[in-house]
């Protein structure tokens, strides 16, 4: 899921990636559903980490959840996705202790 640029967007346009946040939300709730169904579910990643280069599209899409900033040095800021997908892996990681994961299975 990436965010296109155009002339008039700015960095806080894409640090507030609310659509990204929902799509891996609902993505993982269905994953959980699966999981309890006995589908042997081996791992779960997000493409991708930083915003990069695409050979089709160039700088034009932001699939990161991580901002570069391509201008000042490529500074890099978190995106509220990845701030949101750490939260939920802690969440995950402490439930998990108590046998009480959203993915946990026996």
């Amino acid at each position: 899921m990436g965010y296109l640029v155009n002339s008039s967007s700015t960095m806080s346009d894409f640090i507030h990636d609310n659509l990204r946040i929902k799509y891996h939300s609902v993505h993982l709730s269905y994953l959980s559903k699966t999981i309890k169904a006995g589908v042997d579910v081996r791992g779960y990643f997000i493409w991708s980490f930083l915003d990069n280069f695409e050979w089709g599209q160039g700088y034009t899409n932001r699939f990161g959840i991580t901002y570069v900033d391509y201008v000042n040095g490529l500074q890099r800021y978190f995106k509220n996705s990845a701030l949101w997908f750490h939260n939920f892996l802690r969440k995950e990681n402490i439930a998990s202790a108590t046998n009480s994961s959203l993915f946990y299975s026996e």
